[in-house]
């Protein structure tokens, strides 16, 4: 799969202005600054396409993107984010109804590859399962790591979540490391479910 061109659409903030398409969607969710901006700029070739940030809890609204073959959907962060708890609900909720009300082809569930998963990824995990959320794990970052590191820090995330070592791809935005892997596994995701 090639990524010719992508752009933004338009940003959500609640159930009923969740976009209605016809294309495949994919999804992307992960902690607040797990790297999901980068990766999504990575997946679509261009620098600013997402809005990258420092801060933590930047996307607080479903943010869509038309990548050509498929819609994008940039999930709010979860977890750490300098916010209101009444805040932090909101975004519970917005997602809670799009995982369980939106088909999706194919979620891609991030964690930082440097740090344990949170029970926040731990409980976005069992959403995905109970929803019936087709996902795959990727873990972000992969560049702050020496690259003799890199695979056995996978197998560790892997028990952490309790899914098998090829569940997981890591990558890393910087590089491009994992990119052309990821971008099979959506490939097959969309071909999949046509």
């Amino acid at each position: 799969m090639k990524i010719n061109e992508a752009t933004f659409i338009t940003s959500v903030a609640s159930a009923d202005k969740f976009l209605k398409t016809d294309k495949p969607i994919i999804a992307v969710a992960g902690k607040s600054n797990v790297g999901k901006s980068s990766l999504i700029n990575m997946l679509a070739n261009r620098k600013k396409l997402a809005k990258t940030s420092v801060t933590p809890g930047r996307t607080r609204l479903i943010n869509y993107f038309d990548f050509g073959e498929f819609i994008l959907a940039d999930l709010p962060g979860y977890g750490f984010a300098k916010v209101s708890k009444e805040e932090k609900k909101k975004w519970g909720i917005l997602l809670e109804e799009f995982l369980s009300t939106q088909k999706i082809n194919l979620l891609l569930s991030l964690v930082d590859i440097r740090h344990e998963p949170t029970s926040d990824d731990k409980m976005m995990l069992n959403y995905l399962y109970h929803y019936a959320v087709p996902f795959a794990l990727v873990a972000t970052k992969a560049d702050k790591l020496p690259k003799t590191k890199v695979k056995p820090r996978v197998k560790e995330l892997a028990a952490s979540l309790r899914v098998g070592f090829a569940d997981i791809t890591a990558t890393s935005a910087e590089t491009g490391y994992g990119k052309e892997e990821l971008l099979s596994i959506i490939e097959n995701a969309i071909k999949e479910q046509e």
